[in-house]
């Protein structure tokens, strides 16, 4: 087990820190998709920024997983490329 494997299951085995990190992840589940769609369309961050006329900076803070961008900006990401946003309500299990 590598350095960074143990020391990340070593601090989610206390519940306060499980229960912050499951709470982040639909927003870097959302990142992944945000980065992946600008890597498919084979843009750098400043490309996709020029594309939506937006900064560098703007592109990175929504890639980071920090900030739920508006559908509106959701929408513009996925036009500049190439995508399409789809959203989908699924049932808790």
């Amino acid at each position: 087990m590598t350095e960074l494997v143990a020391l990340k299951a070593r601090i989610l085995a206390n519940p306060e820190a499980r229960a912050e990190y499951d709470a982040q992840a639909p927003q870097f589940e959302l990142a992944r998709e945000l980065i992946t769609a600008r890597t498919r369309a084979g843009l750098t961050q400043s490309e996709l920024a020029e594309r939506m006329h937006t900064t560098q900076s703007t592109i990175a803070r929504l890639e980071s997983g920090r900030t739920m961008p508006s559908m509106r900006t959701l929408a513009r990401y996925a036009e500049a490329t190439g995508s399409r946003a789809v959203v989908r309500l699924e049932r808790n299990t």
